[in-house]
């Protein structure tokens, strides 16, 4: 029951952020809002205030804001309709739901390094056999201090300044043993696993594990920011090119891609590590959240954009039938996609248990 309220919460606090961007530009540059609507079904709230109508329905999976004129079919060429507005204005109200999404991503990483978040230390817990740690000399117990000249206190740490090295160079190891530091010279070597069905990854690595120690991490207030920044920065990257591997075949869709029942899945495992892992997910899912839609696909808002783009070039918009068609093809491919990720976290669930029920 908690998982199922975190849950509705997390996808709650998503969607009103983003619904809030495209209503608080539709406001700065006098849009008559409708209606402020979040999730679908039975409306169990309801209340009109000034020209709005805000309302809460009963499945927190999805959101709205009806705006004043913004379809082309009941437009009537008023002052606070939508369609009056300039295209730098209807970009902006469309382009701000995202942007929040994206500004609330990079807050919660900032809190997060600022509040402290638990990490596994950069103690070494065991050697691996014919790697570069145990012939140089290192011992269970050893705190590894820096790896060349940067100084790391978490295992994470540890692990991305290993791997800016290449296999088959020697990295400089400073290590804290029974009260002195000494210096260790390690050499790296690659090791091979597969990223995913078909693709291998390669990795150099020294040979230990991780000492079962946890450590809770702060940063100062503009140590936090910074690192915030990078974090969506990165998790930027990493989207854009996992966006890149699928649109080229090179991922897996079916791999992976997640719907909202695989979010849940997610946040009830989430859910009993803490406060900070829920905010995590939360930060993480918000950012991909803005880069999806600004995805240039119809219906979602990266496809609104596209097609302002195209109306500014050919110095009007498209007609109220071709309108229609775009927006027809985008709904039907969302749906499409909707069934196909639910389908694929049902499988990824219960695939077992279907199999054996069906006795294959």
């Amino acid at each position: 029951m908690i998982a199922i309220i975190i849950f509705a919460l997390v996808l709650s606090l998503l969607i009103i952020v983003h619904e809030f961007g495209h209503f608080i530009m539709a406001k700065k540059n006098k849009v008559r809002v409708e209606q402020f609507s979040l999730g679908f079904g039975p409306q169990v709230f309801k209340k009109k205030k000034g020209d709005t109508e805000y309302s809460v329905s009963l499945l927190p999976l999805g959101g709205f804001v009806k705006m004043s004129g913004d379809n082309p079919a009941e437009y009537k060429g008023k002052d606070y309709e939508y369609l009056s507005k300039s295209c730098w204005q209807r970009f902006q109200i469309i382009f701000f739901g995202p942007l929040l999404n994206y500004i609330l991503g990079f807050l919660l990483f900032w809190f997060i390094f600022f509040a402290g978040y638990p990490a596994l230390t950069s103690k070494v817990g065991g050697l691996i056999d014919g790697y570069g740690a145990k012939e140089a000399g290192l011992q269970p117990g050893d705190q590894i201090v820096s790896v060349g000249s940067v100084n790391v206190d978490s295992w994470d740490e540890l692990q991305k300044e290993v791997q800016k090295n290449k296999a088959s160079e020697k990295v400089e190891l400073l290590v804290a043993r029974n009260g002195t530091r000494i210096p260790f010279s390690v050499r790296i070597k690659e090791k091979s696993f597969d990223e995913r069905p078909g693709v291998k990854r390669s990795l150099g690595i020294i040979g230990i594990t991780p000492f079962d120690e946890v450590v809770k991490t702060r940063h100062g207030f503009i140590q936090a920011a910074w690192l915030g920044a990078k974090k969506t920065f990165e998790l930027t990257l990493i989207t854009y090119n996992g966006i890149w591997q699928l649109a080229t075949g090179r991922m897996s869709m079916r791999e992976s891609m997640t719907g909202p029942l695989g979010i849940f899945f997610i946040t009830s495992s989430v859910a009993s590590m803490g406060i900070i892992a829920v905010l995590h997910l939360v930060a993480i899912l918000s950012v991909s959240l803005a880069i999806f839609n600004l995805l240039p696909l119809p219906v979602l808002d990266g496809g609104h954009i596209f097609l302002l783009a195209l109306e500014k070039i050919r110095r009007k918009a498209l007609s109220v039938n071709a309108d229609r068609i775009v927006n027809n093809i985008g709904f039907t491919m969302i749906i499409s996609l909707a069934v196909f990720v639910t389908y694929n976290d049902i499988l990824r669930a219960y695939g077992e248990k279907i199999s054996k029920f069906f006795g294959h």
